[in-house]
């Protein structure tokens, strides 16, 4: 029987395991954690879905506009509509498989987000991605049990098996006992965004090294988009990383303000009268970094939640409160709490069509680690919905394609290591790529940081993760407009005839890009 390997284990992982093992096919779920401590665990606000249960005439179109405007019609129109079509079997899915969704007068309760202007976002208070991973992982059990679904958690991805510009499978380690096995088959990536090139910065686990994306771009895969950072508007500062402080809590009624002389400025609410507070996050991250630079303003932006009810904090964001109270020492319903942009969410990636192929037949690609709902900016509660529903999409294409012919046999063999450098590297290369791909960014700061680069690779080697760095870099540098995430102070103004995706890939081992 043919098998599916499927790197990763978090939310598209996890949807894909499942639906291939719903038709009948034999998947393979490597992961170098065991799921209850994937990435999609962390996700907190919610899943965006057209159900119009909330009295305000919602449907598919509009979720689809919405998102379109978001990434700054960026994205794939038809892989778009595809998805926000799709949304609202998704989210009864889930709800039937047992996510406990808020619900009130036996209809699920929806929410406020940034950049949509209806109540679409369905949450489980303030831990809707671990009650959904919750679910999905007591589902994949029922396969385990029966065969279907084998895990291999612990074991780590090292490269693609790709012969005669096919995937045929995957080579990955096993973490404890060193030695390394090829997986036969069919192959979806399902590893997460790049958050591993920027070491302690971003709100990403720090589990995720960013290596298995590096490594595929190395060996030929066309990316998308790498430029394009999301910066979540409000995170704090904890060991080792950045904490998102969900956008849920702008949803329900929390206020950015800034001191300006003195006094409390609502900037947000000043500027943009209808959104407020919930403008897309490269607009409010963008004018967080503004207003600080401001000779009448202070240094610090406060999120004020002091206004939201006990309701709210009980049944709505109980785990936010708890987590900044243990990690500031603050009562956000009694004080107003400092935050600070921070990186979230990648959308770029491996560049996939509407089915979730990549340029290389026999590997696809879903979740965060590719290019394709998102366009130059992300909508929050889109990201959930996108690695359920590119899971599923993927697998339902291999489940349509049938067999091909691959045996499935796992081939185990000596030891084999990721080619990656020393710790210290890596966290340089974070800085560097940091200095050039910030919130606001021009072609002298680029160019200075692929200067650093080069000087990098010149004294340490090249590695996968400083040729996708560069990408991004390179990526930046070709984008002379200013569009979604991708601001540019010297192309401060969009440009139509840009508006395509940026396209990178390595050859013959030089990194390439185009517009």
């Amino acid at each position: 029987m043919e098998k599916t390997i499927i790197i990763g284990a978090g939310l598209s992982g996890l949807t894909a395991a499942i639906t291939l093992a719903r038709g009948g096919r034999h998947c393979l779920l490597v992961s170098l954690q065991a799921s209850e401590r994937a990435q999609s665990v962390l996700a907190e606000g919610g899943i965006n879905a057209a159900l119009d249960v909330m009295g305000e005439g919602d449907s598919p179109q509009y979720h689809f506009e919405d998102t379109m405007k978001g990434g700054v019609y960026l994205a794939d129109e038809n892989a778009v509509r595809r998805l926000t079509k799709g949304a609202p079997e998704v989210v009864r899915w889930l709800a039937g498989l047992g996510v406990p969704f808020n619900m009130a007068e036996g209809h699920l309760v929806q929410r406020n987000f940034g950049g949509q202007k209806k109540k679409r976002t369905a949450y489980a208070k303030s831990s809707t991605g671990k009650m959904i991973m919750s679910a999905l992982i007591d589902e994949a059990r029922k396969y385990e049990a029966s065969g279907l679904i084998e895990r291999f958690p612990h074991h780590e991805f090292i490269e693609a098996v790709i012969e005669d510009g096919v995937c045929k499978g995957a080579v990955v380690r096993d973490c404890y006992t060193d030695k390394s096995a090829v997986m036969r088959g069919k192959v979806i990536m399902c590893c997460g965004g790049m958050a591993g090139l920027f070491p302690n910065m971003t709100t990403g686990t720090t589990q995720n090294s960013g290596y298995a994306a590096a490594k595929l771009f190395e060996q030929g895969v066309i990316f998308g988009n790498t430029e394009m950072l999301q910066y979540h508007p409000t995170t704090i500062g904890i060991p080792d990383k950045r904490c998102l402080v969900t956008e849920a809590a702008r949803g329900e009624g929390g206020r950015l303000y800034i001191e300006r002389n003195g006094e409390k400025w609502y900037f947000m609410e000043e500027k943009y009268p209808e959104l407020k507070n919930l403008m897309p996050r490269d607009v409010v991250s963008r004018e967080m970094y503004f207003v600080r630079r401001r000779e009448d303003c202070g240094d610090t932006v406060y999120l004020d939640m002091t206004g939201l009810s006990a309701e709210i904090w009980q049944k709505r964001l109980p785990d936010l409160r708890a987590e900044i109270i243990h990690y500031l020492a603050i009562d956000p319903a009694e004080k107003p709490v400092p935050v600070h942009e921070g990186i979230h969410y990648f959308m770029g990636g491996i560049y996939t069509d509407i089915n979730h192929r990549t340029n290389i037949s026999g590997l696809y690609a879903a979740g965060e680690c590719t290019c394709q709902y998102h366009g130059a900016n992300r909508l929050g509660g889109n990201s959930m919905l996108g690695a359920v529903f590119g899971g599923k999409t993927a697998a339902e294409d291999i489940l349509a394609r049938g067999e091909n012919g691959n045996s499935g046999e796992t081939e185990f063999s000596g030891e084999c290591h990721a080619d990656e450098p020393s710790e210290a590297v890596r966290k340089e290369l974070g800085e560097i790529l940091y200095s050039g791909l910030g919130i606001v960014r021009s072609e002298a700061g680029i160019d200075s940081a692929i200067a650093r680069l080069d000087a990098l690779e010149k004294r340490e080697g090249i590695y996968p993760r400083t040729r996708l760095g560069r990408s991004m870099l390179m990526s930046a540098k070709a984008r002379k407009e200013s569009r979604g995430a991708h601001y540019r102070e010297d192309h401060p103004d969009k440009d139509e005839s840009l508006r395509a995706p940026t396209l990178s890939w390595c050859e013959d081992g030089e990194v390439r890009v185009r517009i």
